[in-house]
């Protein structure tokens, strides 16, 4: 029996050469590109049975022209790249990575946290710049200092990154507020709507989905509600986050900093009014990036691809 024809569309973000690819090039002919400019990802995937794509985007139109295409393998826990609907109308699964990530995105996120809390970034380059040996006292600090005990954590969206961040807010000895679309009953933390935690936390991080209801939901009015001393974090999705409204606040010194590892448009344009708000610490959306949450995220496509060959697809995202 002929092997499957496999290929990845952008392999470089997950595997720029640290990994190995094996476990999903066993199961198949395997080509990867490292990167599909648009114009090109019907040429590539002309002959595949297997497509994998992280940020490649498959359109209804390219699905369409892909006349021997029976899987798609998403490589990212996002799905959105792909018209899931288009797919389905074919009888093609569509797999996502659930989970890989969590520890590696709650990590981030305490690490941008810290960061505006205690400056460690700032006070170096300060230092290296010779600030210290030309300081008349042992010690200095050229922005408030914040400590995170008896502070409120107010987390919107309290999925699986969103508890791993509770649990090292309540290490930290923060008070943990939460927003979910499910209440549940959970030890130490009080659950409330969206508005009373941007009033009360004294940092907010976001941890929900991006849907379309949501789509810029941290907007003016409610960057109004927070406290001129507190935070807001994103390492869930840019586009939950109204980007000038948030550089206004930065810029006015409505809230005290930010910081972001998601923008709406990634790579940004030029334009983007965040990158030169104030008070802002901005990462290129490399909260899930750790060797082993991709390493995790390689094994878990490797399993989805070994499941659909066996007749039973796993981690199926449009009902196939």
């Amino acid at each position: 029996m002929p092997q499957p024809q496999i290929v990845v569309l952008d392999g470089h973000t997950l595997n720029p050469g640290d990994l190995s690819w094996e476990a999903i090039a066993a199961q198949g002919e395997f080509t990867v590109h490292d990167r599909t400019p648009p114009g090109q990802v019907a040429e590539r995937a002309v002959d595949a049975e297997i497509v994998f794509t992280n940020k490649a985007l498959l359109p209804a139109d390219t699905i369409e022209a892909l006349s021997n295409l029976r899987y798609i393998g998403v490589l990212a826990t996002g799905y959105n790249v792909v018209d899931t609907a288009a797919a389905a109308a074919r009888g093609i699964p569509v797999t996502n990575i659930p989970a890989y990530g969590t520890a590696s995105v709650a990590q981030m996120t305490f690490a941008l946290i810290l960061e505006l809390a205690s400056q460690p970034a700032l006070h170096n380059s300060s230092v290296r710049a010779g600030d210290w040996s030309e300081c008349p006292d042992f010690c200095y600090w050229q922005k408030p200092l914040v400590e995170l005990d008896g502070l409120t954590l107010g987390i919107i969206g309290y999925g699986a990154i969103g508890q791993a961040v509770a649990n090292l807010g309540r290490a930290f000895g923060m008070n943990i507020l939460a927003h979910t679309r499910t209440p549940r009953e959970a030890e130490n933390v009080r659950f409330a709507d969206c508005e009373t935690i941007f009033r009360e936390a004294d940092i907010v991080t976001l941890h929900c989905p991006l849907t379309d209801e949501n789509q810029g939901f941290v907007n003016a009015e409610r960057l109004a509600l927070m406290k001129p001393t507190a935070f807001l974090i994103n390492t869930g999705r840019g586009p939950l986050v109204d980007e000038g409204a948030l550089a206004d606040a930065l810029n006015q010194s409505q809230i005290a900093g930010a910081a972001v590892d998601v923008l709406s448009v990634e790579p940004p344009p030029p334009g983007n009014p965040l990158l030169n708000a104030k008070n802002l610490v901005i990462t290129p959306h490399i909260g899930w990036a750790t060797q082993a949450a991709r390493a995790r995220l390689m094994e878990i496509a490797a399993a989805n691809l070994r499941a659909f060959l066996a007749g039973s697809p796993v981690n199926v995202v449009n009902g196939v």
